[in-house]
């Protein structure tokens, strides 16, 4: 058997103070739980009971079109930026209301991207962009 490699009483006491991580908060805060991917915070928290939206995501892209749509975006009723795989998208989440003639502006600056998804209820729909947003838009003429 080998020789016993620590002492049998310690020699030093350690500090209680040094702690090499983070004080970290046990609850998110909720600037933390708002900027959440919607299917995160619905996996953790359950589905969330909201009126029928429709959701625009979409990269940053080149042009002249991005600032103003960032701007669309950060109008719409719930806005959110987030990065998956390193790729930062905005999410423009519109609710029935006045702010759907600003959902129109929106798509139009964005359909060219290939990137951009439409969303209902927070979920890709097939038709989305041909049946849903159309229909959408003739409802709120």
């Amino acid at each position: 058997m080998p020789d016993r490699v620590l002492p049998e009483a310690p020699e030093h006491r350690p500090l209680e103070r040094f702690w090499p991580y983070a004080e970290l908060d046990e609850q998110p805060s909720e600037d933390e739980l708002a900027k959440l991917h919607p299917e995160l915070r619905e996996a953790l928290f359950g589905a969330p009971s909201l009126p029928f939206n429709i959701s625009i995501v979409f990269p940053v892209f080149g042009g002249e079109n991005f600032p103003r749509a960032l701007a669309l975006a950060k109008a719409s009723d719930e806005y959110t930026e987030f990065t998956t795989a390193g790729v930062t998208r905005h999410r423009a989440r519109f609710f029935p209301g006045p702010a759907a003639s600003r959902l129109r502006d929106l798509y139009e600056l964005v359909s060219p991207v290939p990137e951009t998804d439409v969303l209902i209820d927070d979920r890709p729909v097939p038709y989305a962009r041909e049946l849903w947003l159309p229909l959408v838009w003739f409802l709120i003429k």
